[in-house]
């Protein structure tokens, strides 16, 4: 599967905004999907995740009731609602897929990555 990141840009500290991820190529239903962060020096790490179904979901302690994930499988496309976002959230941030469905905060499940869009909160 292809996948295709985008929405990210500069906002201020308690600002909002919405990434989304296009998917092209394998069904789209089969895949969990993952969205990560990365800064430069650091590792990457996870920020949230979606199983097949939509039915389960997972976000790191650090966004826990800032940031939603969503998808929508009529337009074969993943969200992320990040609400008041903090300079702390800024980071290239990355889409993923991983098939077989279940939902996973491992860098090591996920098969296919998106291009990576650029957060910036300013504080």
């Amino acid at each position: 599967v292809q996948l295709q990141a985008s929405g990210g840009g500069l906002v201020q500290a308690g600002g909002s905004l919405r990434l989304s991820c296009a998917a092209s190529g394998r069904t789209f239903s089969g895949y969990a999907m993952g969205w990560f962060r990365q800064n430069p020096g650091k590792e990457r790490e996870s920020v949230s995740a979606i199983n097949w179904s939509g039915s389960i979901t997972y976000y790191a302690d650090s966004v826990k009731g800032r940031f939603t994930i969503s998808r929508d499988y009529a337009k074969n496309t993943v969200y992320l609602q990040m609400n008041n976002l903090k300079p702390e959230d800024t980071a290239v941030y990355y889409c993923a897929a991983k098939w077989g469905g279940s939902a996973s905060d491992k860098v090591s499940e996920y098969d296919s990555w998106g291009q990576g869009t650029l957060v910036t909160v300013s504080s």
